[in-house]
């Protein structure tokens, strides 16, 4: 059922966001004036599809359909979708048309800041619904995270093996302070830090990065998780350990010979001895209790924990609107880090790359209405940004020859754009081979 859950999330996600985006490059079609042959969310390869406005079915229903100038429809394959333009060599590679004599509602016929902007228009669009998402994130939730001051972290065995220890409190990654505890792990990568300087035992520890250690870190879930004090907030009702005589602020040092400075400490040993009794040693205050406690058949103690404490802030919409905008650009800036990383093989970044099934996993096992728009405006960001790539087969491509042929005067024969769409759609492929490629050997 989770499965179902999160694939229905992704394929709305990435259909609202497809659509988002082709509609950029239709509506400034139609403004100027050029032909827009079809319209498709996902791709009709074969011609098969699962929903057309020239079907018979269709056209029975609304008969003024079958003289639309513009197909709209569904194909069968869900990787993406797409906008035929008149008069232009896309991933479609229609020759046909551009063997006839130029009309003048094709696109090769505008001038070229008119297709410059038809080609921008898809990027255009989803930087819009970016920002409008984040403003409307801002207005309604607000913002909340965790302060990187004061708390410490937990880390995994990559973490160990760099030189982090549990319990370290992070200062500074070459200067720069981190403020949001849970953005650690990315600011270590994207930064390129060469050093980090950490609060440990009292004494500042300088932990130097081994740079060819990045690729594992993006693919190492957990580097800086939260080291959550074992301090006691309440007894849960009906726990067996209720009249344990637990107090507010009880921590829990130590369960039998086990030390426990963190929580994380106790699971190994708690599912150890589910359903049996330990003694737990509690520091209350100046004193040092021996308490007997017993352990439910899930290895729990059944007590609350204090929680750390959350930075919020509300918006007004006034407010909300600049910060949002703000923080686009933030993400925005963001992700062109991630992608010099991928870039640079020597990071080993690039096995991070995931298809579908990576980007199912980020979305929640329940709806959640917070979630699955910052997931979208993030999205959104990612597929802007990875159209804007100057290769052939996107419209980064399209946009490089544009300006070409605006700074030069020449326009690329036809024959050169099918070749370079030839190209980029292997490049693509390739890359498509490889995120799909990493989401196996991760599921493996």
């Amino acid at each position: 059922m989770v499965a179902i859950i999160k694939a229905l999330q992704v394929i709305l996600a990435l259909s609202i966001l497809i659509l988002i985006h082709e509609l950029g490059h239709f509506m400034w079609a139609k403004l100027f004036g050029i032909r827009v042959d079809k319209f498709f969310l996902f791709f009709d390869i074969g011609g098969r599809k699962l929903f057309s406005t020239k079907g018979k079915w269709f056209t029975r229903i609304c008969p003024k359909a079958a003289g639309w100038e513009t197909e709209y429809g569904i194909g069968w394959l869900p990787l993406g979708g797409y906008c035929k333009i008149n008069g232009m060599i896309d991933e479609s590679l229609d020759t046909e048309t551009m063997k006839q004599d130029p009309q003048p509602w094709e696109f090769r016929t505008k001038p070229a800041w008119q297709r410059l902007i038809v080609m921008f228009g898809g990027v255009l669009n989803n930087f819009i619904f970016a920002i409008l998402a984040y403003i409307a994130i801002l207005a309604i939730w607000g913002t909340g995270y965790l302060r990187n001051e004061g708390n410490a972290i937990y880390t995994n065995a990559l973490g160990q093996e760099m030189g982090f220890r549990n319990g370290d409190r992070i200062l500074d990654m070459d200067g720069y302070v981190p403020e949001n505890f849970f953005m650690l792990q990315a600011d270590l990568a994207r930064r390129d830090v060469g050093v980090v300087h950490v609060l440990r035992d009292g004494d500042t520890v300088s932990i130097v990065i081994d740079h060819s250690m990045i690729g594992e870190v993006l693919n190492s879930p957990d580097l800086f998780d939260l080291a959550v004090p074992f301090t006691i907030d309440s007894v849960m009702a009906g726990s067996p350990n209720q009249a344990a005589g637990l107090m507010r602020g009880d921590i829990i040092a130590r369960l039998d010979s086990v030390e426990t400075p963190f929580v994380q400490d106790s699971r190994k040993y708690l599912a150890l001895v589910r359903g049996d009794t330990v003694t737990a040693t509690v520091l209350r205050g100046a004193d040092s209790l021996a308490v007997r406690m017993a352990v439910d058949s899930t290895g729990r103690l059944g007590v609350f924990l204090r929680s750390p404490e959350y930075t919020t802030r509300t918006y007004s919409l006034a407010e909300a609107v600049p910060a949002g905008i703000k923080r686009t650009f933030s993400a925005i800036g963001d992700y062109l880090q991630d992608l010099r990383l991928v870039a640079s093989p020597s990071t080993g970044a690039y096995e991070s790359v995931g298809s579908f099934i990576a980007i199912g996993q980020v979305f929640p096992e329940k709806w959640d209405w917070f979630r699955f728009m910052n997931i979208m405006a993030l999205l959104s960001i990612m597929l802007a940004v990875m159209n804007l790539l100057p290769i052939p087969g996107l419209d980064g491509g399209h946009i490089v020859f544009t300006l070409y042929e605006m700074v030069t005067g020449r326009k690329p024969s036809e024959r050169f754009l099918v070749v370079a769409q030839l190209v980029g759609m292997l490049l693509l492929l390739m890359l498509m081979i490889l995120a799909f490629g990493n989401d196996i050997r991760r599921f493996l």
